[in-house]
């Protein structure tokens, strides 16, 4: 699969929000080119590229270092968010973020301390795959809610009450939550 690149399907008309998001695809297309190319289907993948160096390796993880430590920031950043807006602290939103970081952990953890980084690198795969989906369903839900009550990402505050009852799906459409 190529590297997931940004485009302007992915913004959302939060800059801050977008902003982040074009970070986090750019840091995930570095992971991928470290790599080098995905491995041919059907093909055995217990290691990095038989042809990865340990320069090669060494470089990937770093990289995903790098992406892991921006996404623990990013999520945290949508989760203050949510928090503030309104969103329960066990909507699906949250608990998709908890989930993607105890995977990334794992990965990182496999490939750095066990030398198997076929987890790592089929894990920035599946986020190419996953993120678009994320951004548009979960996110974009995320930035309705920002505008709709005037709330401030840079200061936290909103112009308009929080709703009533805490929001504990996405804020997506056609999430059950």
């Amino acid at each position: 699969m190529p590297a997931l690149t940004w485009t302007e399907t992915l913004r959302l008309q939060q800059p801050q929000m977008d902003r982040t998001h074009e970070e986090f695809v750019a840091l995930l297309a570095d992971v991928r080119t470290r790599l080098g190319p995905p491995p041919v289907a059907d093909a055995p993948a217990d290691t990095l590229p038989a042809d990865a160096t340990a320069a090669v390796a060494t470089a990937a993880v770093a990289a995903f270092e790098r992406l892991l430590a921006h996404t623990v920031e990013h999520f945290a950043q949508e989760d203050r968010w949510m928090q503030a807006t309104g969103f329960a602290p066990e909507n699906c939103h949250s608990r998709q973020h908890a989930l993607v970081l105890q995977v990334m952990h794992e990965a990182l953890r496999l490939a750095r301390d066990e030398g198997r980084g076929e987890a790592m690198a089929i894990l920035v795969d599946e986020l190419g795959t996953w993120f678009p989906q994320h951004a548009s369903m979960m996110d974009a839900g995320l930035a309705q809610q920002m505008v709709a009550l005037g709330f401030d990402p840079e200061t936290g505050t909103c112009r308009q009450p929080l709703p009533e009852a805490a929001i504990r799906h996405c804020g997506g459409g056609g999430c059950g939550g």
